[in-house]
Parts: C-alpha cells; sequence; structure tokens
C-alpha cells in the first residue's frame, strides 16, 4: 500500500510539472508571435521598411550639412557688413579673454604679453620694452586685417615657435570684433575691400537650350492655329 501511495504521488507530481512547462512554453510562444505580429503591423503603419522624407523640407537649420558647398565668410565680408560700433562693442566685450596677459590703454604696460595700443598697422614684434620670441622677431610684417585674423585663430600655427599659449579664437565673427577693437585704440586702418558676391550668370549652353524651347513653343502654337483653321474651313464648306 505505501509503495502504491508512493508511485501515485511520483506520478501526480510529474504530470504537474509536465502541465506547468506545456503552459509556460505557450505563454513564450504567444508572447513571441504576438511580438512579431506587432512589428509586422508598426512596420506597415509607419513605413519602416521604406522610409519616406518630403520632397521640400520646410526649415533648413544653420550648420547641419545641406549636401551644398559651405562658403567659407572672410574678415573683410564680416568687417562690411556688420555695423563698425556693434564690432568695436563686441571686441571689447570678447578682449576680456586677453587682459590677464594684455593691456590695450594708450601708455599702457606691457604684462606676460605686449601692450596693444596702436598694434594695428604696426610692425610685428616691434612694442618697445617687451623681449619676444625669436619667432617673432624674425616673422617680419605688420598687422594688417588678414594677418590679425590669422594670428587670432592659432597663434601657434601662424607663427610656429611663438611662446603666446592662446589657443585662439574659431568664431570669424569674435576675431572681427576683437580686430576692430584693436583698430578703435590707437589705429585708424581703413577696412579691407570686399565686393558681395555676384549670382552667377546662365552659361551660354543654359541660355541656347531656353531660346531652343521657345522656338519650338512658338512653332507647335503656330501649327496648332493652322491645324484649327483647317477644320473650320472644311465644317463651314
Amino acid at each position: 500500500m505505501t509503495q502504491e501511495t508512493t508511485n501515485d504521488a511520483t506520478h501526480g507530481a510529474e504530470e504537474g510539472s509536465s502541465d506547468l512547462f506545456n503552459t509556460a512554453a505557450g505563454w513564450v510562444l504567444f508572447a513571441a508571435g504576438l511580438g512579431l505580429g506587432l512589428s509586422i503591423v508598426a512596420g506597415k503603419f509607419f513605413h519602416g521598411d521604406s522610409p519616406q522624407r518630403p520632397e521640400a523640407p520646410g526649415y533648413v537649420i544653420q550648420g547641419v550639412d545641406t549636401g551644398t558647398d559651405e562658403v567659407e565668410v572672410t574678415i573683410a565680408e564680416v568687417l562690411n557688413t556688420i555695423p563698425s560700433e556693434d564690432l568695436v562693442a563686441a571686441g571689447e566685450r570678447a578682449f576680456a579673454k586677453c587682459q590677464a596677459c594684455h593691456t590695450v590703454d594708450q601708455g599702457g604696460a606691457n604684462g606676460v604679453g605686449p601692450n596693444l595700443h596702436g598694434i594695428m598697422g604696426a610692425s610685428a614684434g616691434g612694442v618697445a620694452g617687451f623681449g619676444y620670441s625669436t619667432a617673432m622677431t624674425g616673422f617680419g610684417g605688420t598687422w594688417g586685417w588678414d594677418e590679425m585674423d590669422q594670428w587670432l585663430a592659432s597663434p601657434r600655427r601662424y607663427i610656429d615657435g611663438t611662446t603666446m599659449s592662446f589657443a585662439g579664437l574659431s568664431n570669424i565673427e569674435e576675431r572681427a570684433a576683437v580686430a576692430a577693437y584693436l583698430n578703435a585704440n590707437g589705429s585708424a586702418l581703413a577696412l579691407p575691400e570686399y565686393v558681395a558676391p555676384v549670382a552667377d550668370a546662365p552659361s551660354d549652353e543654359a541660355t541656347e537650350e531656353a531660346e531652343n524651347e521657345a522656338v519650338e513653343d512658338g512653332a507647335a502654337a503656330a501649327e496648332a492655329e493652322q491645324t484649327a483653321a483647317a477644320e473650320l474651313e472644311e465644317s463651314g464648306s
């Protein structure tokens, strides 16, 4: 009797375990099927397999690659398109980055860097009483608009071997503003010449193609008029 009871209990436990496994497996298969079905429906509804894009985008965000060639802005363009007083004011604020090493007031003392009063148009490495690096004294030339722009962009790239540790200003408008501020303090360089770009005229090939299309359109219109006149004459007779 005891042996039979034990066998019945063991058999019942095995059947219960098997039912539980089958139930769990069934739920797993159901969940997988449901997920696959929802994925297919979502893909059809949202066009996941063939993403679409409007023919003409609503707005073009500045700084995002639109597939067109980027036009380089020059310091001459900035200086001639932004009012001088605005640039000088912006340059005064930006010069705060330079004040740890430079002064700009007339008669100001040299510090880590030379006093910059009247620096625009002056000779490079020419401020009296300041100990320049050999790279600077051997550079030569004067501080014009383009020269100052390149120097402010990256001193070490512009003059290899300079001891100036400033990394540079990456923004062309900020460099133009600092140069304008320096020019307003003891210098009076004229603004660099800038000629606004003119839209390209249509090519000779495009012009000829347009003329040919106009001739063809005129010929087609004349032929249609002749056909209509002939049909009208035949119907009248």
